[in-house]
């Protein structure tokens, strides 16, 4: 049922008034901005200092890789990792926390030489700092487009590579007790998020839902504080799911006076402290929330699974601005893929395809080269994450062999 737009205006002012009345009273622990990005993933020595933004793509590079198995302590590529030694930073998106740690502790078992630091600063603060040469490498959920690209590659001496190898849903996760999953319509949730509706009774939740017990309980939605790629990608599934959404995708939220707190670990843990609570979040980090079946165009729901996450991306073309190192893709978000989960986030891992010193580039080729490795996206699909295909692999390392000092 589409509401009237009287209806929505006076949603919006009301997620004002319970943001208000929530910081007032306190939402479990954290207040209306909340914990930093940087859980979940260690940064044991000195890590990247301000935040940036910038954007990120990928898209599949015809580049063969070396289809010999891997030798023992060594990479798809044939790197042997017990060579590398010394430290690279890195920074960027939170929603990557579990698997980076994992990446990070598995890796160091092999290259007991080198150290990998990953500070979680989100994706916008991310690649700010990779254009200003303050880390080798970053982890973003959205893609270097425009001045942006053009900076990032101005800092390289050169192209770039942007690698699709985190693959994740995001989860409509929320608080309420004894309810563990809500059949959700692309419509119901945009006019929860934008404050149409406010309660969980409502007859748009109620109609989906009618096995669901569901209380008169305020409604009261979170959103990411920081810029957030998980946000631009959420954002543009309520664009292109034509769920009524009438703001642009962006990474800054785009309603102000809202209940927020920043990084995935931040939303989370507010979530978590107040009951009524809803937010979007990547499914590997959302703990004990119940979670949302998203409706398709066909009219079913489908939860999040790592399997239904894969479907999307299998499915999508590249992006415009995908190139032979530039592997982006343009995910189909509209729900018009049988059983595949529409809200799905791509995380890329970026660096410079050049580097000024020998033993950086070998550095980041070789963790590169672990994440993308059937190792490494093994370890990563432990929190939910979908492994990347076989053929994506190939194309990924082959770009990743690229990777040089000149």
């Amino acid at each position: 049922m589409k509401l009237a737009g009287s209806r929505r205006l006076a949603g919006i002012a009301a997620i004002g008034a319970v943001a208000m009345t929530l910081a007032a009273c306190g939402g479990g622990d954290d207040e209306s901005t909340s914990t930093e990005d940087n859980e979940g993933s260690s940064e044991p020595e000195e890590s990247p200092s301000e935040e940036t933004s910038s954007e990120t793509e990928s898209d599949d590079a015809p580049t063969e890789s070396d289809s010999d198995a891997p030798a023992a302590g060594g990479s798809d590529l044939g790197i042997d990792y017990s060579t590398l030694s010394g430290e690279i930073n890195g920074s960027g998106a939170s929603s990557q926390g579990n698997a980076m740690q994992a990446w990070r502790d598995n890796f160091a078992t092999q290259a007991t030489d080198l150290t990998v630091n990953y500070t979680q600063t989100g994706s916008g603060t991310g690649r700010e700092q990779f254009v200003g040469g303050e880390v080798s490498f970053i982890g973003t959920d959205s893609l270097f487009e425009g001045d942006e690209l053009a900076a990032a590659e101005e800092r390289c001496g050169g192209a770039i590579a942007e690698l699709p190898t985190y693959v994740s849903p995001i989860a409509v996760a929320f608080n309420l007790p004894g309810v563990e999953t809500l059949n959700l319509t692309p419509e119901t949730i945009s006019y929860i998020f934008d404050g149409t509706i406010t309660t969980w009774d409502d007859p748009d939740i109620a109609d989906a839902n009618p096995d669901a017990e569901l209380p008169a309980l305020p409604i009261i939605p979170v959103n990411r504080s920081d810029d957030s790629g998980t946000t631009e990608n959420f954002t543009q599934w309520l664009v292109d799911s034509g769920s009524g959404w009438e703001y642009e995708a962006a990474e800054p939220w785009p309603i102000s006076g809202t209940q927020s707190a920043e990084g995935t670990s931040g939303v989370v843990q507010l979530v978590e402290g107040t009951e009524g609570a809803i937010t979007y979040a990547d499914a590997s980090q959302i703990n004990d929330l119940g979670t949302a079946a998203v409706g398709l165009s066909d009219g079913s729901f489908v939860e999040y699974s790592a399997e239904a996450a894969a479907a999307i991306v299998d499915g999508s073309p590249a992006h415009e601005t995908a190139t032979d190192t530039i592997l982006s893709v343009d995910l189909l978000r509209d729900g018009s893929i049988a059983d595949a989960y529409p809200i799905v986030l791509i995380s890329y891992h970026v660096a410079c395809l050049t580097y000024e010193d020998e033993a950086e580039a070998a550095n980041v080729q070789g963790f590169l080269a672990y994440i993308a490795s059937a190792e490494g996206q093994e370890a990563a699909a432990n929190f939910g994450v979908a492994p990347i295909s076989d053929e994506l692999r190939e194309t990924v390392n082959g770009v990743i062999e690229q990777i040089s000092a000149g």
